[in-house]
């Protein structure tokens, strides 16, 4: 549990500084608290612990090791990015509210990635999905931030009963909630696919699958732009994690079951998440679309059932959060110095903001799967996943839908480099140092990722014995 004692005393350190620091002291809050997460994250890669504690309710590997360290370098991602927006009149006097709510959120996906019991698995969802509300709430003044932290919490309260509801029947019929307990019992019958498909249904809500899907574009739209990226990156990320440990490790031996239920959920999460992004003007909620579309890729490489499907879900997750990232990155700068978030805002946004508009090419290009950029091996990898498990007619529709995703994603580097604004052109923006770092992280790990197979070949090594 060394990870989550060092982000507990980031945790511990921040609280005190905010308290004790004078007005004066408060203008380096966010380089201490980003140097602070820094260090944290290189020792998540220096501590690699292997063991169970708390009578095996927690379990930590290599995977879950990795995982953690993947979400710290977004999560410090997300904070580099927040320093504008941070310095705002609304923002300026939470900061620490603003950092001690993501680190809580963080530290319920540890318990989440690294559960061995039901119990803990849910304690770490709600440590993940109420601080978040807060967060999505947190320009309280504005209306659509207001609203969609209502949206958020109801939808969270209300799967959340659902997973309960699964959990009863699966305790009821295993007399257990450790996983691996239950794996040993569980038995194909009605009661233990209803609790599963149960449980699931809650999980799904955390991922935006289709049909689970509608409180994303309406949340992803009203909360605050670091908030968005944050939640349709890490937060999902570890959803999907916290999904396919589940499924091998308890339900394995259901695995047609699940798998039809899969199929299913992939093929329209893809299709409608790539239809509806088509037809958005608001580019935040383009992106949320963008995001089911994604989520259903990642849930593909899940439902094959192997070891280089977990570790393409892995690879995928990382390389969606630099390039996500990379690409909130612009809409944050762009959103705190115009307040412009239409798609048509970037018309002629080359002309103006070469240097974002070079970054928002590259990491659209890298969402759509355009090679050379990493986005292009990941998707590969996964495809590469489900035609090992001879799935020729899915794998036929993510093609085809991958072409559809290619289409909408030109547009954003259409009305950068092509189509003219002479009317009301954004004017050129200059980023601070927190966001020029980001941005040159986001970037190496766009190309590095894509050119490097040594970070595909460590995933397919620590793979749990799938």
């Amino acid at each position: 549990m060394k990870q989550e004692i060092s982000l507990i005393v980031v945790f511990v350190l921040l609280i005190a500084y905010d308290l004790l620091a004078s007005d004066s002291a408060r203008k380096y809050f966010h380089p201490i608290a980003c140097l602070l997460l820094l260090v944290h994250t290189v020792l998540g890669f220096l501590w690699q612990e292997t063991g169970t504690a708390f009578s095996g309710m927690y379990v930590s590997g290599a995977i879950e090791n990795t995982v953690k360290n993947i979400l710290n370098i977004g999560t410090l991602i997300v904070l580099l990015q927040s320093n504008g927006w941070l310095a705002r009149d609304i923002a300026k006097h939470k900061r620490g509210e603003f950092y001690l709510l993501t680190l809580s959120t963080l530290l319920g996906m540890y318990l989440m990635v690294s559960s061995g019991n039901f119990l803990l698995f849910y304690i770490g969802l709600e440590m993940a999905s109420l601080p978040m509300a807060a967060l999505i709430a947190f320009d309280k003044y504005i209306h659509n931030s207001a609203e969609a932290g209502a949206k958020y919490i109801f939808m969270a309260v209300f799967s959340s009963a659902i997973m309960l509801f699964g959990l009863s029947f699966l305790y009821g019929a295993c007399g257990t909630l450790y996983f691996s307990d239950v794996a040993l019992v569980i038995e194909p019958n009605a009661l233990i696919i209803m609790a599963m498909i149960f449980f699931l249904s809650g999980l799904f809500f955390k991922i935006s699958l289709v049909p689970f899907h509608f409180w994303t574009a309406d949340v992803y739209e009203g909360a605050p732009s670091n908030v968005t990226a944050y939640l349709s990156t890490i937060s999902k990320g570890a959803a999907v994690f916290a999904l396919i440990s589940v499924l091998y490790r308890v339900f394995g031996h259901l695995v047609i079951e699940w798998q039809a239920v899969l199929w299913w959920l992939v093929l329209i999460s893809i299709t409608i998440g790539n239809l509806f992004a088509i037809r958005q003007k608001n580019i935040k909620r383009f992106l949320a679309f963008s995001s089911i579309s994604q989520a259903g890729y990642v849930v593909l490489a899940v439902m094959t059932g192997t070891a280089l499907g977990m570790s393409s879900m892995v690879y995928y997750i990382l390389v969606y959060i630099v390039s996500n990232l990379a690409a909130f990155g612009v809409i944050i700068v762009v959103k705190d110095k115009t307040r412009r978030l239409l798609i048509k805002d970037y018309d002629g946004f080359y002309a103006t903001n070469p240097a974002l508009a070079v970054i928002m090419m590259i990491a659209m290009f890298s969402l759509a799967g355009i090679p050379p950029t990493a986005g292009f091996f990941s998707k590969f990898f996964v495809f590469m996943a489900a035609a090992d498990q001879k799935e020729w007619l899915l794998l036929f529709f993510a093609l085809i839908n991958t072409v559809i995703s290619l289409y909408y994603y030109l547009l954003v580097v259409k009305a950068m480099f092509i189509n003219k604004n002479e009317t009301e052109p954004i004017e050129r923006i200059e980023t601070d140092i927190y966001m020029k770092i980001a941005f040159a992280i986001c970037m190496a790990g766009i190309f590095v990722l894509g050119f490097t197979s040594n970070v595909f070949e460590y995933l397919k090594n620590i793979s749990f014995g799938l």
